[in-house]
């Protein structure tokens, strides 16, 4: 029975790593930039593809998605606006716009802290 049960969890524990590896992505992880009104601002993207944001005394949440071909993420949040995470090199930058007002983006600096 120990042999068994010994066997189960390291079947499991392998699985486990196995489909992290498969989730990860460049863009996972902490970042530290402002908000459209230029306020500080912390934006944690997880390798589930849920994002959640600081800022002052509100929180947030969302889903992201990658774009490959763009080198960049997109964060949906649940109040309407939508980040764009680009990167080039080893830096980033930044886009926010509410939903439906893309031509009204505004561009600011972020940086991956984590």
């Amino acid at each position: 029975m120990t042999m068994t049960r010994t066997l189960a969890a390291a079947a499991l524990a392998l699985a486990l790593s196995a489909g992290s590896s498969f989730a990860a992505s460049d863009f996972v992880g902490q970042y530290k930039t402002t908000d459209t009104e230029g306020k500080p601002m912390q934006i944690t993207l997880s390798d589930d593809g849920t994002a959640t944001g600081q800022r002052a005394d509100e929180s947030l949440t969302g889903k992201w998605k990658e774009k490959k071909k763009n080198n960049a993420v997109v964060v949906r949040w649940q109040d309407g606006w939508i980040t764009q995470i680009t990167k080039s090199g080893d830096a980033y930058s930044k886009i926010a716009y509410k939903k439906g007002n893309a031509d009204q983006a505004q561009k600011s600096n972020i940086t991956k802290i984590e």
